[in-house]
């Protein structure tokens, strides 16, 4: 396939880094269109998880030999890639965890326990947030007594008027998605942030589908917390991140108790360590750090401009052949778009699109993406959604708009 008009080559190459896109589906070539859902691993991430296990594999942090020294910096050295990663301004500012979903009930638990928050206080969110960031602040609801609020317009976008309609003077947080998972509408996080910040509004951005797209500045942003899982970034699943201002880490309590979070243990009280040891109860997933830091640093060779302005072409190319295509419908018309089209196509039930395309090698996504009140909003139950990823080309485009093809011809639309 020849390169787009303005592509760098290498990121068109990027296919061949991974292994099971070679694996044929059904005796076609295989059209991965669901990395929203999680991403495809390069070799290099393989590689450096086999080598770990292999070679340096130990506990961190309290071994005196010299296999756990080296298990801990590699750990530690894993902290400090995701640092630079997202630009915090110290390492001590990001916490490991399973990933976003774990990483947001950590704040929503935490928080909730703080005594920040009183009923009738608000936590305001929109209607395209994944389940990851609805079902938290609900649990935190629960327990302190706060009111839940959501923004949104009817072509799935928010932008920051539509977010601050929704702020009252008992607004004591914002959540919100940096790039929806199901519209793949870009929100404008450093509006929402710089904004909220001015009128004393903590915020949390789930970052799970910005940061395989494009570059992330958690000190830019001005935001509160940051988080984002490795698996959705090419790297392995079980492991993700917490960025979380420094001074509000170090002011909030744990959620977990148990080993490496704790100063000092008597039956009558606890002292707790500082962050992240905090926040991070147990072993962790020692192996998933050193893996996420290996996906970071290739994402990171190929430059973040030059992916984007891939992903920019191939999304729009995906636009345009999905239009083309009688019976189809887009589900959003979001005013900048990143990574995911969600659509339906009229008369078949999204499961049976999905199904189809699977026999002619297209893997997309259907049902309702852990976005429930999202399908709602836009008066559908379920949507297919095509995601696009550092590997894609316009050829997997051309295969979807073409099995779609198939879909027609069987359902006779």
């Amino acid at each position: 396939m020849n390169a787009p008009a303005g592509q760098n080559p290498e990121v068109l190459s990027a296919r061949a880094d991974f292994p099971l896109l070679a694996r044929p589906m059904h005796g076609r070539p295989l059209a991965f269109l669901d990395s929203a859902a999680s991403a495809q691993k390069p070799h290099v991430v393989l590689d450096s998880l086999r080598d770990f296990y292999e070679s340096e594999y130990a506990n961190v942090h309290r071994g005196v030999y010299l296999l756990s020294a080296q298990a801990t910096d590699r750990y530690e050295a894993a902290r400090e890639t995701v640092q630079r990663f997202l630009n915090a301004s110290r390492s001590e500012e990001i916490v490991f965890t399973r990933g976003a979903t774990e990483a947001i009930n950590l704040v929503a638990e935490s928080l909730g326990r703080s005594g920040r928050f009183e009923p009738g206080d608000e936590v305001v969110l929109t209607v395209l947030e994944h389940h990851s960031n609805i079902v938290p602040w609900q649990l935190m609801r629960d327990a302190t007594g706060v009111r839940i609020r959501a923004a949104a317009d009817a072509a799935g976008n928010v932008d920051v008027d539509a977010v601050f309609r929704e702020v009252s003077d008992r607004t004591r947080l914002i959540a919100f998605s940096h790039v929806s998972n199901t519209t793949g509408t870009v929100l404008p996080a450093r509006e929402i942030c710089r904004r909220a910040r001015e009128r004393g509004i903590l915020t949390l951005v789930d970052g799970c589908q910005a940061v395989p797209h494009a570059a992330v500045d958690v000190q830019d942003l001005a935001c509160d917390f940051y988080t984002f899982s490795g698996h959705k970034l090419y790297g392995p699943s079980g492991i993700g991140a917490l960025f979380g201002r420094h001074d509000l880490l170090a002011s909030l309590p744990p959620w977990q108790g148990g080993g490496s979070m704790i100063e000092e243990v008597t039956f009558e009280r606890t002292t707790y360590a500082p962050p992240p040891a905090r926040y991070e109860a147990g072993t962790p997933n020692i192996a998933g750090a050193v893996g996420l830091a290996a996906a970071i640093d290739y994402v990171r060779g190929f430059g973040s401009e030059a992916i984007r302005r891939h992903e920019d072409a191939v999304l729009k190319y995906g636009v345009d052949r999905l239009d083309a295509v009688d019976e189809v419908r887009l589900i959003g018309t979001p005013a900048e778009r990143a990574g995911s089209i969600s659509f339906v196509v009229d008369g078949v039930h999204p499961h049976d699109v999905g199904t189809v395309l699977d026999t002619e090698g297209v893997a997309v996504r259907v049902g309702h993406h852990c976005a429930q009140p999202a399908m709602r909003h836009f008066g559908v139950p379920a949507t297919i959604r095509a995601s696009l990823g550092i590997y894609t080309h316009v050829a997997d485009f051309d295969a979807l708009a073409d099995g779609l093809g198939k879909v027609r011809e069987l359902f006779r639309l």
